[in-house]
C-alpha cells in the first residue's frame, strides 16, 4: 500500500486529470455553445450546431461531477473553503449549466423564430458564462483567496464577490473563454459541414491568437506577482492540519519559488504549441487534437505553477491549504484510489465509444430531413 506522501500526490494528479478532462470534453461543448451565433445563421445551421454537441455533453458532465465528488472526498478542507468563498461564482456557473439542459429540451418545442431565437441566446450564454467564471476563479487562486481559519478549524471568508474581478483574474477569465471558444471551434469545423464549419475555423484560429496573447501575458504577470512559497519543513505523512506551517509571499514566487515543480514551464510550452496548431493547421482532425491538447497542457500549467498549493490564503498565507495539509485520511484516500482505478477506465471508455458512435459530420441535409420530429 502507498503510504500518505504518496496518496497525498496521486490524488493531487488525479485531481488535475479530472479537471483536465472536464475542460477537453466539456470545454468543446461550452466553446460551440458560446459561438453558437457567430457559426450559423439561419435555424437550420442552429440545429446543426446544436445537433453536433447534444448528443455528447451529458457525459462529458460526469467529469464535472467526479472533480466535484474527488474535492468534496478526498480534500474536504479545500472543498468547504472553496465552496464557501466561491459561493456565487459557483451558483453563477450551476445556474449556467443548469439553463444548457434546458435550452437543448424546450428550444424545438415550438417553431417560433422568436422562441428559438431566445433559447439560441440562453445557450450562448450558458457557453460563456462558466467558460469565463472558470478562469477568473482560477486567476484568483495565484492572488490568493481572503479566507482564514479559527483555531477550531472553521473557515471564515474575509472577501467580496466583487473582489473577485482583480484585474490579473479577468485576464485568466479571457484566457479561460478565448482557449474554449477555439476548442469549440475546431470541434464545430471538425464535426459540421461547410459553411458552418468554415466559419468555425476562423472563429477558432482568432480565438486561438487571443488565447496565446493571454497565456503570455498571464505567464510574464506572474513572474512580477507576489506568490506563497513554503518557509517551513512540512511532514508529508503528517496530519492533516493548515495551521501547522509558515508560508512567505515573495514577488514572483509563483515561478521560482522554493518548491516548485518544474514541470510547469514544459506544460507552458506545449500549451503554446497547441495553441500556435490550432491556427496553422488547416487538417480540421489535427486542429482539434491540438486544441485538446493546448487545453489540458494551459490546466496542468496552472497545477504545475500552484504546487503544493491547492487554496492559497490572501488572508492569512500560512493558513493556505495544500496538498499536505488539506487531505482526507490516509485510509479514505487509498479506498478512493482503488475506486477510482475502477471507475475511470469505463468513463474513459464509454467517452471513446459514444466519440466512435457519434463520429461523421452533421449535415444540412440530416437536419432537414429531421423536421418533421420536432
Amino acid at each position: 500500500m502507498f503510504d500518505y506522501e504518496t496518496l497525498r500526490l496521486m490524488w493531487w494528479l488525479l485531481l488535475g486529470v479530472l479537471l483536465a478532462g472536464f475542460a477537453v470534453t466539456d470545454g468543446y461543448d461550452l466553446g460551440v455553445g458560446a459561438i453558437l451565433r457567430l457559426i450559423a445563421r439561419d435555424d437550420v445551421e442552429r440545429r446543426m450546431a446544436i445537433e453536433a454537441i447534444e448528443p455528447h455533453w451529458e457525459g462529458h458532465q460526469v467529469w464535472f461531477v467526479l472533480g466535484g465528488g474527488a474535492v468534496f472526498a478526498a480534500w474536504p478542507l479545500l472543498y468547504g473553503a472553496a465552496f464557501s468563498g466561491f459561493y456565487f461564482a459557483m451558483l453563477l456557473v450551476l445556474l449556467a449549466l443548469i439553463l444548457r439542459p434546458v435550452g437543448f429540451a424546450f428550444r424545438n418545442k415550438l417553431t417560433s423564430l422568436q422562441w428559438r431565437g431566445a433559447w439560441d441566446w440562453a445557450l450562448t450564454i450558458a457557453g460563456a458564462v462558466p467558460s469565463l467564471v472558470f478562469g477568473v476563479a482560477f486567476g484568483n487562486l495565484f492572488l490568493g483567496v481572503p479566507f482564514h481559519y479559527t483555531d477550531s478549524l472553521r473557515s471564515v471568508y474575509d472577501g467580496s464577490f466583487i473582489g473577485l474581478f482583480h484585474p490579473f483574474a479577468l485576464l485568466c477569465g479571457v484566457l479561460s473563454l478565448s482557449m474554449l471558444v477555439a476548442h469549440g471551434g475546431t470541434f464545430a469545423a471538425m464535426k459540421i459541414e461547410d459553411p458552418v464549419g468554415a466559419r468555425a475555423q476562423r472563429i477558432a484560429r482568432i480565438a486561438a491568437i487571443v488565447a496565446l496573447v493571454a497565456f503570455i501575458g498571464c505567464g510574464l504577470w506572474l513572474t512580477s506577482l507576489p506568490g506563497h512559497v513554503l518557509a517551513s519543513v512540512v511532514d508529508g505523512n503528517g496530519p492533516s492540519n493548515p495551521l501547522h506551517k509558515q508560508v512567505s509571499v515573495v514577488a514572483g514566487g509563483w515561478m521560482t519559488g522554493a518548491g516548485r515543480l518544474p514541470w510547469a514551464w514544459p506544460a507552458a510550452v506545449i500549451a503554446g504549441l497547441g495553441l500556435v496548431g490550432v491556427v496553422v493547421l488547416r487538417a480540421r482532425r489535427l486542429a482539434f487534437v491540438a486544441s485538446a491538447i493546448a487545453v489540458a497542457a494551459i490546466v496542468f500549467t496552472g497545477g504545475f505553477a500552484l504546487f503544493p498549493f491547492l487554496l492559497p490564503s490572501a488572508t492569512d498565507p500560512s493558513q493556505g491549504l495544500t496538498v499536505w495539509d488539506a487531505s482526507s485520511s490516509k485510509s479514505t484516500l487509498g479506498t478512493m484510489l482503488f475506486a477510482t482505478v475502477v471507475l475511470l477506465p469505463l468513463v474513459l471508455a464509454y467517452s471513446t465509444w459514444a466519440f466512435r458512435v457519434m463520429r461523421g459530420q452533421v449535415t444540412r441535409a440530416h437536419v432537414e430531413e429531421s423536421e418533421e420530429g420536432y
